[in-house]
């Protein structure tokens, strides 16, 4: 019997034990899963850039940016945040639906009575309770700007502008809710001549860049005659979001989306054949000068094109330039010529795009003031290059020389050093803990550091430096006044200033 109770009981505590056991590593399970809930992450649609993917953006930047000073455009910069009163009804009802919206601060469901919360009306919610937004693009806040500042502008005013936008749109490759904008828009002229400045400024930048690309142009005077001719002018946004989708969801859903607008079957048979028309430059617009030549607003559209293709045919632009009657670009605001631009060798969307807008400072109560600008997509061309391998031959670091740390008194010899490398612009810095030299030459090894100064005591009773070159992992000693020397035949000229 004892024999039975001490085997019962050892029985009882195993499994006493095992239960512990397990309830422990439940436990634990729990931990985990809630270290891992709260691991830091990000919004869907934003990103996180590394040392080397902003020196590959800020050469997009730089080179985006020579361009447009070239043509003697000069920047300005708005806030991130707007308010809704000017950004709503700038960009249609599908734009609207993607603007990022701000709570306002405090109690912001004090001044909502129980009626509109009950009827959980999220649009009509929205407009009580957020009075801001963030900005969905730069051209509307850039009239803004105008007609707040016309006072202090000459006109026609130059302006380029390179900052964030967002919009809240279904993430996917190509496309983010937080992206770079680089706009460069000229206000206050009417002539053509700023559409033809705008595409040499396109064709140069993608020159520099080395992206083979393609110029589509359009005007929506002649999308408003199209309208005219299968009798739906008072449709004009709807036919121009539907034409704008063509590349993406084909005829027939263009159609169908047509169709589900109200256009009748009649007037979508007659639209097929403009969106068909074949042959080069000249033979479109001699077919269109026959289809549209009843309508004045067609008419205006086709003169003001031909007007433009005859700069581009004197010029000397590199880009392929092509009339696209598909072309709509869907934001209401543009009233005359329009232009996107994409990719050769790579197939992804619009990599810059823009165009004519009339009546944009109207809505803020600026009469008369005509605009025309576009849009450079940084992350999109960055994804061009990058698929392109167009930034293997950027440097990896922006530094160009490190000077080795030995300790205190050989660190008052490098600062005398480094500011003299300062002094020429030549990017430089000093390593800041006296560590091992093994390890300082492993921190330029994986920054990319060409150039490593070391000044120990050797070279500082000899009043000299040792300077090891990382790519060949030669080393050249000389006295400290002949150093500069060696850098002015070893690093570009580019870097220097005079001294």
């Amino acid at each position: 019997m004892d024999l039975v109770t001490s085997l019962l009981n050892f029985l009882l505590s195993s499994f006493s034990f095992l239960l512990l056991s397990l309830y422990f590593c439940f436990l634990s399970f729990i931990f985990c899963l809630l270290i891992m809930s709260s691991k830091p992450s990000i919004p869907k649609g934003t990103r996180d850039f590394s040392t080397e993917e902003m020196l590959r953006r800020e050469h997009i930047f730089e080179n985006i940016k020579d361009v447009f000073r070239l043509y003697g455009y000069q920047p300005i910069e708005t806030p991130a945040m707007e308010n809704l009163t000017t950004l709503l009804g700038k960009y249609g009802d599908e734009g609207d639906k993607l603007l990022f919206r701000i709570l306002n601060s405090g109690d912001f469901i004090s001044s909502v009575n129980e009626g509109d919360l009950a009827k959980l009306d999220s649009g009509k919610l929205s407009s009580m309770i957020c009075e801001k937004g963030l900005r969905y693009d730069l051209t509307v806040p850039f009239a803004r700007y105008v007609v707040q500042h016309h006072d202090e502008i000459a006109f026609p005013f130059k302006r380029y502008q390179i900052q964030p936008v967002w919009r809240a749109d279904r993430p996917q490759k190509g496309r983010y809710r937080e992206f770079f904008q680089c706009d460069v828009d000229v206000i206050g002229s009417n002539s053509l001549l700023n559409e033809y400045e705008l595409i040499r400024i396109i064709d140069d930048v993608f020159k520099k860049l080395r992206i083979s690309s393609v110029i589509k142009i359009n005007n929506r005077k002649i999308l408003g005659g199209i309208a005219e001719y299968i009798g739906e002018s008072g449709r004009i946004v709807d036919i121009t979001v539907a034409i704008d989708k063509l590349d993406k969801i084909g005829m027939e859903n263009v159609n169908a989306e047509l169709n589900s607008k109200g256009l009748s079957e009649t007037a979508i048979a007659n639209l097929k054949p403009f969106l068909q028309i074949n042959g080069n430059t000249a033979d479109k617009l001699k077919m269109l000068n026959g289809l549209l030549s009843k309508s004045e607003t067609g008419m205006k559209g086709i003169s003001e094109l031909q007007t433009l293709f005859e700069y581009i045919n004197n010029s000397s632009l590199t880009s392929e330039i092509e009339l696209d009657l598909t072309l709509a670009r869907g934001l209401n605001y543009y009233t005359g010529a329009i232009i996107e631009v994409k990719s050769k060798d790579v197939l992804i969307g619009s990599i810059c795009g823009g165009g004519r807008y009339d009546n944009l400072t109207g809505v803020f109560g600026m009469e008369g003031v005509s605009g025309v600008g576009v849009s450079f997509g940084a992350d999109r061309i960055y994804d061009v290059m990058n698929q392109l391998n167009l930034f293997d031959d950027l440097k990896g670091s922006s530094t160009e020389v490190l000077l080795a740390n030995f300790g205190a008194a050989e660190t008052k010899y490098a600062l005398k050093i480094l500011d003299q490398l300062h002094g020429m612009n030549i990017k430089s810095e000093l390593y800041p803990d006296p560590a091992k030299l093994k390890k300082q030459l492993s921190y330029a090894d994986s920054k990319k550091i060409p150039y490593i100064i070391i000044a120990g005591e050797d070279e500082i009773s000899k009043n000299s430096v040792t300077i090891k070159i990382m790519s060949s992992g030669e080393q050249k000693s000389m006295p400290i006044d002949e150093f500069s020397s060696f850098f002015l035949f070893e690093i570009p000229k580019s870097s220097w200033r005079d001294v």
